[in-house]
């Protein structure tokens, strides 16, 4: 069975925005659905599972970077930029945002490495913008906060909270003060680029027994995702519009915003597909949970009147 499944953002992302006629027909005449549980990792966990059940996105990552995950827990470290501002400090910048080089990295680690590695935990960067800390793997490691799901917000609304957080929230602080400090960041500055005055906790465990999906090939550009599917299924660059498919595939659109592209290079070309029979099915899961199952039976559903916008 062919299918196309399309990941987007929170359907209310994209506002009010207008649907083409023949989208807003498909969508008024489609079979939708309510998952339970909302946001990017939710949405992940519908097409990818992991056994056991946690969330190790650094093991992963570390696996794809390194292929050395299998021994030991690990935690992203990103390098980060955060603004001042007069109710704290906000994340503006984090991990491949910066757009580090080799030199960046080189430059930045060595004196970091003192602070973690007197507490045991190594850091080290198999890329310039992925740095990790290797944790023992009985460690017990707080709940952190990804990026993604952090970017423009206050900081402190997001650290490591509790006992457990305790010590993670006193390493940042000490890791802001040498970052701070450091004259490669005047050199970054000089060149007109952001200095990486923070760094930013996530992604914490060790490398799961097992990782599964049902698809046959995921298109992605985010590396979480890309980590999720490394050697379970083929992994493809996420192509500018929609190419076809005689598979069951993934195309993974978390960024996009503007739905009238959205509907000119994907949603309107995988529609015709469905209906000239070249795809049997389309999905489209929304990251607030809301998702659409359309099929070409459902063209006979005449008495459903159109959709007005993506918001369900």
């Amino acid at each position: 069975m062919s299918r196309a499944t399309l990941l987007l953002s929170a359907a209310a992302r994209f506002g009010k925005q207008g649907l083409n006629e023949i989208v807003a027909r498909a969508l008024g005449r489609a079979d939708m659905t309510r998952h339970d549980g909302d946001g990017r990792r939710a949405q992940l966990q519908r097409h990818f599972n992991l056994a056991p059940n946690h969330w190790p996105i650094a093991a992963l990552t570390r696996q794809a970077d390194a292929g050395d995950a299998a021994l030991s827990a690990w935690l992203r470290v990103d390098p980060a930029h955060v603004q001042p501002d007069i109710n704290g400090a906000r994340l503006l910048a984090c991990g491949d945002m910066l757009a580090l080089t080799e030199a960046d990295s080189a430059a930045l680690l060595p004196a970091l490495k003192p602070l973690f590695g007197d507490v045991g935990f190594p850091i080290d960067a198999p890329t310039p913008s992925h740095w990790y800390l290797r944790v023992p793997r009985e460690s017990k490691l707080p709940a952190f906060t990804e990026p993604g799901d952090a970017l423009g917000d206050d900081l402190f609304e997001h650290l490591a909270e509790g006992t457990d957080g305790r010590r993670w929230r006193a390493l940042l602080s000490e890791a802001q003060v040498v970052l701070h400090n450091h004259p490669w960041n005047a050199h970054r500055i000089a060149q007109g680029k952001m200095p990486v005055n923070s760094l930013w906790f996530w992604g914490g465990g060790v490398l799961p027994d097992a990782v599964r999906t049902n698809h046959n090939a995921v298109y992605s550009s985010e590396e979480t995702v890309r980590a999720l599917a490394n050697g379970i299924c083929a992994v493809e660059t996420l192509p500018p519009r929609f190419p076809g498919t005689t598979a069951d595939v993934v195309f993974d659109l978390p960024t996009e915003r503007d739905l009238a592209r959205l509907q000119n290079d994907w949603l309107l070309p995988a529609l015709l597909a469905v209906q000239h029979g070249e795809l049997d099915a389309l999905q489209i899961d929304f990251a607030d949970g809301a998702a659409f199952d359309l099929e070409r039976s459902q063209r006979w559903r005449f008495w459903r009147k159109p959709m007005t916008c993506l918001n369900p």
